[in-house]
Parts: C-alpha cells; structure tokens; sequence
C-alpha cells in the first residue's frame, strides 16, 4: 500500500469517525458563551447604576426642596455624601443646585443661584437664560429648584459598553417657600 492510499484511507476514517465532536463543539462555543454572559452582567449593572443614580437624584432634589432655612457649603457637602452613599458608587461623583426664576416680560429663566459639590461648575445666566425646552411652564418670577448630579461609569468588563457620565437633570418647586436661599457663608444670602 503507498503512502498516498495510506494517507486517504485515515482521512476517510477521520470523516466519519464522530469521537470528540462535543469537546471541538465546546472549545468554540464556550468563549461566545463566556462573552454573552460577561455583556448581559454588565448591561445589567449599567442599568442598576443609572436607575441607583436618578433615584439619589430625585431624594436630592425632594429634600433640598423642603428646606425652609438658607443652604449653605456644609449642607452641600453632606448632600454630596449621601448622594454617593446612596449610589455605592466607587467612582468620582458631582451634584450642581441651581435656583432658576422665570421672566415672562423677556420669555426668559435667570439664575438665583448655583452652587456644586465635586468636579462641575456653576451655573450662569448665559446657561439658564434659554431653558424653556427643559423646565416646565412657569408664570413670572416663579422659582424652580434644578439639581443635577453627574457620576463617572466603568463597566465592570470590557465588552463593548465603554466608560460614561450618569447625569440626572431634576426639577423641583419649592415646598415649603418660595424659594431657596443660598447662604454664601459671609452671612449673606443669594436670592434675586
């Protein structure tokens, strides 16, 4: 017998010899399989941190619209913390309170106040002045309290989704007075 028909006669027996289909059917599917799983958990924890965030936000905004007393920094720092208690995030973390009123005379909002807590910045009038699309309807001289909160997101695998900013854009009339004040710690108040 050559070599030739040696060499056919093994690859007809390979052909149909059906021994170790399931572990070559394995070593390809496991790794997709390992991948499916690994993107399901981190779309799910992405969901829950969003959902965690906008929830922290929303207690924020409802606690700081019940305050009938001047805020002040160390009120806003300890809102900062809770917000960060509240989201067990590990990662870096700001919240942004703005006072807006409205002015109808020039169909305009003007800021009160803003003040924030981590690495964003305050407000300006430039900022607010053309809100009309995100505040709801206010008559003249209405006040309305925003908070915003912005927290850096890393998944925990690299599958796809990539390192983001949760921010929460939250609007809130005042409970209890018509508006919140601000106090700058010199013992005077920011209001308009």
């Amino acid at each position: 017998m050559s070599v030739r028909n040696k060499l056919t006669a093994i690859k007809r027996k390979f052909s149909r010899d059906e021994e170790g289909g399931l572990a070559i059917e394995a070593i390809i599917m496991l790794p997709l399989m390992f991948f499916v799983v690994m993107s399901m958990f981190t779309l799910f924890d992405a969901f829950r941190q969003y959902t965690m965030h906008q929830k922290a936000a929303y207690t924020l905004s409802d606690m700081i619209s019940r305050e009938t007393v001047p805020l002040d920094s160390s009120y806003l720092t300890g809102a900062h913390a809770l917000f960060d208690d509240m989201t067990r995030n590990p990662q870096e973390s700001s919240i942004r309170v703005s006072v807006v009123r409205y002015d109808e005379n020039n169909d305009i909002f003007k800021l009160d106040w803003s003040q924030t807590q981590g690495y964003s910045t305050p407000l300006s009038n430039q900022d607010v002045r053309n809100w009309g699309d995100r505040l709801p309807v206010l008559v003249h001289n209405e006040r309305i309290l925003v908070v915003e909160t912005f927290a850096n997101y890393a998944p925990p695998f690299e599958t796809g989704l990539g390192s983001r900013e949760i921010e929460n854009f939250i609007f809130t009339r005042p409970r209890y007075s018509p508006q919140i004040l601000w106090d700058d710690d010199e013992g005077s108040f920011a209001d308009s």
